[in-house]
């Protein structure tokens, strides 16, 4: 078992324990730097978040916001699917864009002018979904765009994972759907996939009751906060 994969996936699945998103957002760029190429991440990393998601919308899917997933259906999704075909066949790197926004969205919390313009912002949230898939499908970083749209909506903390997780995992079905019927090819073998799935599984039940049921609504916002800030530091750091 690849060790440098192993850490990945441990470190990442906390996180997308959390905050519904996580180890696509950091995952990709990690593995993307120990060598391993786009599609091949994708491969690892897919199954992994699409289980995690899985297990948290299963347990609150009640909270989901029906029209805001409706929404990424129709204006995300199809721009997933289309610039997917666009990046395995070339790079492009947005980073720092994106990495700039979320410390602007991270913001929202101490400034009431940031939360202002964000609520002018989300006016034009089919544009806004619509970008989101072309990122997402381009460079697998959506998941930063999707946490801070989410984050806009003042909503309590099992609507904003929950939605985000639908959301997210209806990425990554597509995504894993597009790869196979352009009929990639992955380096690793499907028990090695299999295992990290697996641990993404128990790292997610044991964080949902260490860490994820001890936060109270009003901790959650702010870390919510701190993920978008931290988030955006590193994507600028990694695109310098």
């Amino acid at each position: 078992m690849p060790v440098d994969i192993l850490l990945t996936v441990l470190a990442t699945s906390v996180i997308q324990s959390i905050f519904g998103v996580g180890v696509l957002l950091f995952g990709t760029p990690l593995l993307l730097l120990l060598g391993y190429d786009f599609v091949n991440a994708l491969s690892i990393l897919l199954p992994i978040s699409i289980a995690i998601n899985s297990l948290q919308i299963l347990k609150h899917y009640r909270y989901i916001d029906g029209d805001f997933f409706r929404h990424v259906l129709i204006y995300t999704i199809p721009f997933v699917v289309l610039f997917l075909f666009i990046a395995t066949s070339s790079s492009i790197n947005i980073g720092l864009l994106i990495g700039a926004f979320l410390i602007f969205v991270a913001l929202k919390s101490f400034f009431p002018a940031v939360e202002t313009m964000l609520q002018t912002l989300v006016r034009y949230e089919k544009a806004y979904l619509a970008a989101m898939g072309i990122v997402h499908g381009l460079t697998n970083l959506g998941g930063a765009l999707l946490t801070a749209i989410v984050h806009g909506k003042q909503y309590d903390k099992n609507t904003t994972r929950v939605t985000v997780a639908v959301c997210y995992a209806t990425f990554a079905l597509f995504q894993l759907a597009t790869l196979l019927a352009l009929g990639s090819e992955f380096e690793l073998s499907y028990a090695q996939n299999a295992t990290f799935l697996q641990v993404g599984v128990i790292v997610f039940l044991l964080t949902e009751e260490i860490v994820y049921s001890g936060i109270d609504n009003n901790k959650y916002s702010k870390f919510f906060a701190a993920f978008l800030l931290a988030s955006g530091l590193l994507l600028i750091t990694k695109s310098i």
